[in-house]
């Protein structure tokens, strides 16, 4: 995984609306890399502070960091059972959304 994918990562990160989410597959394929969703993962464990990480779920809803769940919820964002209520609804796509 080198720097500019990381950076790349950072960048459409920064994209993502408050109160909406999107997934780890999302942003691989937003930045070229589709089925690197786990390479997302990593990158993003290296990114700023000012990139809200805690935007960033599994594609099926669950969040991948449990500490997430209270900065999703001070957005508005409902929680339950670690899952994201109502995910298709707030879920964001940079590819159809940029």
């Amino acid at each position: 995984m080198d720097e500019i994918f990381k950076k790349q990562v950072c960048e459409i990160t920064k994209l993502v609306p408050k109160g909406r989410v999107t997934s780890y597959g999302a942003i691989a394929k937003a930045v070229g890399y589709p089925n690197h969703s786990r390479h997302v993962g990593k990158a993003m464990g290296g990114c700023p502070k000012d990139v809200p990480a805690h935007r960033v779920i599994s594609s099926s809803g669950a969040l991948s960091v449990p500490e997430f769940q209270k900065r999703l919820e001070a957005e508005g964002v409902v929680v339950e059972n670690f899952r994201i209520k109502n995910f298709k609804n707030l879920f964001w796509d940079p590819l159809q959304e940029l």
